[in-house]
C-alpha cells in the first residue's frame, strides 16, 4: 500500500472517530445532562394555566393598564426583541440619550406621582442586552403604591408579592438583588383582582 493510501485511510479513520465522538456522543451527553434540568434547558419557560407566557430569563413588553409592574426600558429592536438583543450604544454625553433619559424620568415621575429625584436609574436606562427581566428593589418599591391603588389592594400585600419575586445576589455576593417583573405580574394575574383586568400578564412584544 502506498504512502498516499495509508494517509488517506488514516484520515478517514480519524474522521469517523471524531464524527462519532464530537458529532454524536458529545451532543448526546450534553442533551442527556440538559434533561436533568428540563426547565432551564428549555429556556426557563414560564407558564400560566398551562400556557407559555414568557421566559424567566427575558424581559418583555408589560401588559396594558396601570395595575401592572413595568420593566426597565429596552433597546432591543423595537423593545424586548430576543432576535435583536443589544444596547443603544450611545455615550453618556450623547445629547439624544440625555434627552431620552430626561423624557423617561418625567414620564416615570408622572406615572408614579413622585418627584423626579426619586426615580431610580434602572427605570430610565436600558440594560446592555435590552432583555433584562429584573428591576431593582428601589424601582419595584416605587411602583407599589400605584399598583396597589389600581387593584384596590393594601400596599403591604403588594410588597409581600415583591418580596416573593425578589432574587438575591448571584453566588451570594455578586451584583444586587433584583425583582422579576414577569414573576410579579404573574402573581398579580393569579390573584385575579377586579381592580385591573386589562392586558394579561402574558402580553409580549
Amino acid at each position: 500500500m502506498t504512502s498516499f493510501a495509508q494517509q488517506t485511510l488514516a484520515g478517514l479513520r480519524l474522521l469517523l472517530v471524531l464524527t462519532l465522538v464530537l458529532g454524536l456522543a458529545y451532543p448526546g451527553a450534553v442533551w442527556a445532562v440538559g434533561r436533568l434540568v428540563p426547565d432551564r434547558a428549555d429556556g426557563s419557560l414560564v407558564r400560566l394555566d398551562g400556557e407559555v407566557v414568557g421566559s424567566a430569563l427575558l424581559g418583555q413588553v408589560p401588559p396594558e393598564g396601570e395595575g401592572w409592574f413595568v420593566p426597565r426600558p429596552s433597546a432591543a429592536g423595537d423593545g424586548y426583541d430576543p432576535l435583536a438583543s443589544g444596547a443603544g450604544n450611545l455615550g453618556p454625553e450623547n445629547e439624544e440619550l440625555f434627552a431620552t433619559v430626561q423624557e423617561r424620568i418625567d414620564a416615570v415621575a408622572a406615572r408614579e406621582g413622585v418627584d423626579a429625584s426619586a426615580v431610580p436609574p434602572d427605570a430610565v436606562t436600558a440594560s446592555a442586552s435590552g432583555l433584562d427581566p429584573h428591576v431593582s428593589a428601589a424601582y419595584a418599591e416605587l411602583q407599589v403604591p400605584r399598583v396597589a391603588r389600581e387593584r384596590g389592594l393594601d400596599e403591604a400585600e403588594v410588597r409581600a408579592l415583591v418580596a416573593d419575586a425578589t432574587t438575591g445576589r448571584s453566588l451570594g455576593f455578586l451584583g444586587e438583588p433584583g425583582v422579576s417583573v414577569l414573576g410579579l405580574n404573574l402573581a398579580l394575574a393569579e390573584r385575579g383582582d377586579a381592580g385591573e383586568a386589562g392586558g394579561g400578564a402574558g402580553a409580549t412584544g
